[in-house]
């Protein structure tokens, strides 16, 4: 559709880290939604900036953070103040972020053609 979802960052270090990007639609409750994280739980790239943007909807809700999912682990979130939320933008928060980033996940609201 008319959505789109970018990712854009800095790293040093890791070796041959597989990433996954996932963007899904529901157009029923005109939802739009964003993933990037890396399916081995924990990254070991030492982040020094990332942002996500979102084209054609506002963000709703999201949540970055420092160890995915993986096995028994559960997520480990960001702190709220690594971070910041926009109405198009996830990025990362200048002298407060600590460097590590594992997964971020947007769920944006499209704008609705009224009948």
């Amino acid at each position: 559709g008319d959505q789109s979802c970018t990712f854009t960052y800095s790293a040093q270090g890791g070796t041959n880290e597989q990433w996954q990007m996932n963007v899904g639609v529901s157009e029923e409750n005109g939802l739009f939604s964003c993933s990037i994280w890396r399916p081995q739980g924990k990254s070991y790239l030492f982040f020094t900036q990332f942002k996500a943007e979102v084209k054609g909807a506002k963000i709703e809700d999201a949540m970055a953070y420092s160890q995915a999912a993986v096995g028994a682990q559960n997520d480990i979130p960001l702190k709220q103040e690594e971070f910041e939320i926009t109405e198009t933008t996830v990025s990362h928060r200048e002298g407060k972020f600590r460097f590590e980033l594992s997964k971020l996940m947007i769920v944006a609201k499209t704008p609705r053609d009224e009948l």
